[in-house]
């Protein structure tokens, strides 16, 4: 009976519609206008019009009725809740054009004190979320170059977080009727539904378990080990596993996201890479040649504890969600809990810093459990790493080794450049999208670090990232962290339409990198090379993993330091 109800009222709604409408469409004028100035068409007119409200209301409340909701045409947006708009009351974002190094550091002395949020951080621009309040007190800590060279990037921070929610709903923010589904979902064809909208962990999961079970032969459903709170950091291994005797070890990429918890769109992106090369083998050539020769495994949730906390609780939340020696500070910055050159300074010692990396290196659960995990599948299960690509949000940066520090630079240093800067080609050939290819270290330098005979601040740490212990500590030397869309226009809340288009031009750079890969350049193990006798082999080490040049080069450099 509704559904007769609904056919019948749009059916006259549209028979309203043709009356008022076909003489205009007809010689290609736009409706209601340019409509003859007879009294026969006036009062036809006027008579329809009258009509329409009541055939309009009449369709809504069919509609409401059967689906419980406004239909989709309606463009009034919904009020900000009430907890959304009291958990960022008067918060903003304030885009800081720094042009000297003076100025850079007076904004990292002046972010930390404050104990702001710094959201991104370029040779151009600092971005940093602060309270209405607070914005006089950190212009007053600042030279007078930047009272004048700064912007609002985000004036209500409320109604930016709520319009980023996904359409499915957060029951912890408002009413999920308001997030129903609306009549018809339209997307472009070929698009996939799952990234039409940001998906929360436990669908994530079983999207996981089910492509497993759609590609069995060359997919596999893994579990890299716990996080802090007891949940699964859930990944897919993707390829063609050779079972023969005596095979060579088996060359593997690791991509990963979601390591800063409210990063969504890396988290998507690791998704859609997923779903793009387990479905385009067989298909494309060089994709079915890559996954023939190498295994493709994707981490999409390294977070998976922050993660979920962004969609209960907190959408903004960065770190993980562990104890710290302060109850009030609680998680753990992963991208700096790793073990290869920690940052032990004093700036991150602080537990309520954004970028806090714990007291010693490796404190994180996380960390803990995707190196642990790397370095078994190395040592027990014949994988050689070859390849980091760590995605993260936002500024749209290609970011190599090292993260560290600036003073010194990697051995394979020209390849690294030479692939990133084609990587950025195919983005910007994809999408029209402009990455900037640039030293992870430029991004996020130690704070006070002794550069050209002076000292210099940033904002950021760079010690203990995952792009250095994997290029340094598994040999992975073609490591990268690729900074996503887009350039802060919503920053970390990139609405979902950004999904599919972010995604497609990073499985453009992805193939790009692949495509590289399979040419040897730069990671043949040169079998025929001469055993160095004065060089000690680490047990643990399998032995054309100690012969590699590169590794030999990064141990010297080691120990001159």
């Amino acid at each position: 009976m509704k559904l007769q109800l609904l056919t019948a009222s749009l059916l006259l709604l549209q028979a309203s519609n043709s009356n008022i409408n076909v003489n205009a469409n007809a010689v290609g004028i736009s409706p209601l206008r340019d409509i003859p100035e007879s009294r026969n068409a006036n009062n036809h007119v006027q008579s329809n019009t009258k009509l329409f409200p009541y055939l309009s209301k009449l369709r809504d409340k069919v509609i409401e009725s059967i689906f419980g909701r406004k239909p989709s045409q309606d463009v009034t947006p919904p009020p900000v809740p009430n907890q959304l708009r009291a958990q960022y009351v008067k918060q903003l974002v304030l885009r800081f054009n720094v042009t000297t190094s003076h100025e850079e550091g007076a904004l990292a002395d002046a972010a930390a004190r404050l104990f702001l949020d710094v959201w991104a951080f370029t040779d151009d621009y600092v971005d940093i979320r602060l309270h209405a309040d607070e914005v006089r007190p950190l212009l007053s800590l600042l030279p007078k170059s930047l009272h004048t060279s700064h912007s609002i990037l985000i004036p209500d921070l409320a109604t930016a977080v709520y319009n980023s929610l996904p359409t499915g709903g957060n029951p912890a923010y408002t009413d999920p009727k308001t997030f129903a589904p609306p009549v018809k979902i339209s997307s472009p064809p070929g698009d996939n539904l799952f990234f039409q909208d940001y998906q929360s962990l436990p669908v994530i999961v079983r999207w996981m378990r089910l492509l497993e079970a759609m590609f069995p032969s060359y997919v596999k459903y893994i579990n890299i080990g716990k996080s802090y709170e007891g949940r699964d950091i859930p990944a897919l291994r993707v390829g063609i596993s050779h079972t023969v005797p005596d095979a060579p070890r088996r060359k593997t990429i690791m991509i990963m996201g979601g390591s800063h918890a409210r990063e969504w769109i890396s988290t998507s992106t690791v998704n859609y890479l997923a779903w793009s090369f387990i479905t385009s083998y067989g298909k494309e050539r060089m994709i079915t040649k890559l996954l023939d020769e190498f295994d493709l495994v994707f981490l999409p949730i390294a977070n998976p504890d922050g993660f979920e906390y962004t969609w209960h609780v907190d959408r903004l939340w960065r770190k993980t969600r562990q104890q710290t020696n302060l109850q009030f500070c609680r998680g753990l910055d992963l991208d700096r809990a790793y073990g290869y050159e920690w940052d032990g300074s004093r700036v991150q010692r602080d537990p309520c810093s954004e970028s806090y990396g714990g007291e010693k290196p490796f404190q994180a659960v996380e960390a803990v459990q995707i190196a642990d995990w790397a370095r078994n599948q190395t040592w027990n299960n014949n994988v050689r790493f070859v390849g980091l690509v760590d995605l993260h949000s936002y500024s749209q940066q290609i970011l190599y080794p090292y993260s560290f520090t600036c003073s010194v630079d990697p051995p394979n240093l020209e390849n690294l450049e030479e692939l990133a800067a084609g990587i950025a080609k195919s983005i910007r050939l994809s999408k029209g999208e402009s990455y900037t290819v640039a030293s992870a270290c430029e991004g996020a330098v130690s704070a006070r670090e002794y550069s050209a005979g002076r000292y210099w601040s940033r904002i950021e740490s760079g010690g203990g990232s995952a792009v250095d212990w994997f290029y340094h500590e598994m040999r992975a030397h073609y490591s990268y962290q690729i900074k996503l869309r887009d350039t802060g226009s919503y920053g970390f809340l990139l609405p979902k339409e950004h999904i599919v288009p972010t995604g497609e031009e990073i499985f453009n750079a992805m193939k790009y990198y692949g495509d590289y890969l399979l040419g040897n350049n730069g990671i043949e193990w040169f079998p025929e090379a001469e055993k160095d006798d004065d060089v000690k082999i680490n047990q643990q080490q399998p032995a054309d993993v100690a012969q590699d040049p590169i590794s030999q080069e990064l141990k010297k450099r080691r120990m001159r330091r």
